[in-house]
């Protein structure tokens, strides 16, 4: 590890594959879009809650439903000082440590399995974050399809390591990381023996500002890294999400929650079950927009471009064997007889027929 920070020279070496699969789908250039609904510890300790979003996932057309699997013993201190962003919106106890917050909405973790089960069922890839090295053991056991490391853990290389070595593929977010950061994230997981690795660009902050997010970073990270990469979101509405795949983001995570007006951290910067229907939406309408870079005749404009453009056409009736002067010819649609940038040749041409007024000229007119 040589701990870079700039572009150069990063990328040396192949750190992966530049399609990965995730259970039974792609993930990669010329894959669909891989959406995540990032449930998070939005199921308020509510088991009923937790299965509702995974149906709210699969109604709006996501491919996976992740939540967080942490405990606060294992995640904080007892001493860690309060973010301004919970302290500030309120979404903290008076008097109440983050230790405590964490406590209070950790999942509990006997219900992974039935999750898990109901996500399958619902037609989803069941996927939850591992933030100690016994959840990584734990979601092991119910078979997640991969491993999300969070922006947060992207320096905790133990973590990574195991999820590495479980043989799954691995979501590496970089949000605050640098790329010297990612680089030895990529090492670390790299020799513990992953290969289907993809990046996540992300901005750190409930919600962003559009001005800090950056998406133009994640050409940066595909050109180093080689990897595919994705966008983790936790902007309001859907702008970023599509601009994000514009500019390459093979994989989309977004927060979503029941309702914004309930009582939780995770809840105020997430999208309701209709506004993340219309994210997925917009991201597939976004990926079909984008098309292929050849510029050509479509299928859908085949019949336009016969009728609505233009071609040569009689100007008036013409005699058979009188040459063509040019006030002969008229530039009218449609668009199937002499194209018009052979006008010059069919000036001085004699009609081998009578000809009438509006007619659609073709080379069989002629000698």
């Amino acid at each position: 590890m040589r701990g870079r920070e700039t572009l150069a020279g990063v990328g040396a070496r192949s750190y992966g594959r530049d399609r990965v699969s995730i259970a039974d789908r792609g993930v990669g250039h010329g894959e669909p879009v891989y959406v995540i609904a990032e449930a998070g510890s939005n199921h308020n300790r509510d088991l009923a809650t937790a299965k509702k979003l995974i149906d709210v996932a699969a109604e709006a057309g996501a491919d996976a439903v992740k939540f967080q699997t942490y405990t606060a013993d294992g995640l904080y201190s007892r001493k860690t000082p309060t973010m301004s962003y919970l302290s500030d919106g309120g979404l903290v106890d008076e008097q109440e440590s983050v230790w405590e917050l964490i406590k209070r909405i950790e999942i509990p973790w006997e219900w992974h399995h039935e999750l898990a089960d109901h996500a399958r069922d619902a037609g989803l890839h069941f996927l939850s974050t591992p933030f100690e090295e016994k959840a990584v053991e734990l979601l092991a056991e119910v078979g997640v399809p991969a491993y999300k490391i969070a922006s947060y853990e992207v320096n905790h290389l133990p973590l990574i390591e195991a999820c590495a070595r479980t043989g799954r593929p691995l979501l590496v977010s970089t949000g605050m990381a640098s790329l010297a950061d990612i680089e030895r994230a990529l090492d670390t997981a790299n020799a513990a023996g992953a290969t289907e690795i993809v990046l996540l660009h992300c901005a750190i902050n409930y919600p962003p500002r559009f001005e800090d997010l950056n998406l133009r970073a994640i050409g940066t990270l595909s050109s180093a890294f080689g990897l595919p990469v994705g966008w983790s979101d936790h902007t309001m509405g859907h702008t970023a999400d599509v601009v994000a795949v514009t500019l390459g983001a093979r994989m989309v995570e977004k927060h979503y929650t029941l309702s914004r007006d309930q009582e939780g951290p995770d809840h105020p910067f997430a999208l309701e079950p209709h506004e993340f229907a219309a994210m997925v939406t917009a991201i597939r309408e976004a990926e079909a927009a984008l098309g292929s870079s050849v510029k050509r005749v479509t299928e859908a404009e085949s019949e336009m471009f016969a009728l609505g453009r233009r071609s040569l056409v009689a100007a008036r009736d013409l005699p058979a064997g009188r040459p063509l002067t040019r006030d002969d010819i008229a530039v009218k649609r449609p668009g199937f007889g002499i194209p018009v940038h052979e006008l010059d040749l069919a000036v001085g041409r004699r009609p081998v027929r009578d000809t009438e007024a509006d007619e659609i000229l073709t080379w069989d007119h002629f000698e």
